[in-house]
């Protein structure tokens, strides 16, 4: 399927999604179409051991709901569509959902994993875009060197980042209290 070069926006990519005769994944960033890649088999088991740790928390917890490739936008913005490998959203802000459209908020928690076909700064323009459009905590997993980067606002609204080596613990920070992992326990 040609994309032709225009602003996009939810409702174009909704209807494209919906008529395509493929299982190709796509985000929306700065109103572009941008065709996910299919990712490599440390990449996939990264988000299953990382989801799966996630979602036991979250649900032991009744914190809400984790996903995995799911589209999130905030209702304002109409053409930013992003779609983490993993996604935490709080029970106090999931509307609906079992709902099979997109998710009209930004999650609480947005996860990338960077994958051979992704840069370092296309995640972190990412991460930025989750930020500034509500998500608290963006985790950037490095399967290459075994850490995290993590990005959030300070109390100034300034974002930050931190790393977190292979010896590392990786916190769920205000988003979600009590959860750890150890990240030697992650990339084991």
């Amino acid at each position: 399927m040609e994309i032709q070069q225009r602003l996009y926006d939810i409702d174009d990519l909704w209807r494209m999604v919906c008529e395509a005769d493929d299982d190709k994944r796509y985000e929306l960033i700065e109103g572009e179409i941008v065709e996910m890649a299919p990712t490599g088999i440390w990449h996939g088991r990264l988000v299953i051991r990382l989801g799966g740790y996630l979602d036991r928390f979250v649900e032991a917890n009744q914190l809400g709901i984790v996903t995995g490739d799911t589209g999130y936008y905030q209702p304002a913005d109409r053409h930013n569509l992003l779609g983490p490998d993993i996604a935490f959203a709080s029970i106090d802000r999931i509307k609906q959902p079992k709902s099979q459209e997109f998710a009209p908020l930004m999650p609480d928690l947005a996860v990338e994993i960077k994958s051979p076909s992704n840069s370092l700064a296309e995640i972190r323009r990412k991460a930025a875009i989750y930020l500034e459009r509500g998500t608290q905590l963006v985790w950037i997993v490095l399967p290459d060197t075994e850490s995290v980067e993590v990005h959030r606002l300070g109390a100034d609204g300034e974002k930050q980042r931190e790393v977190i080596g292979p010896d590392g613990q990786l916190s769920g920070e205000d988003v979600l209290p009590d959860f750890s992992l150890a990240l030697s326990t992650l990339y084991a």
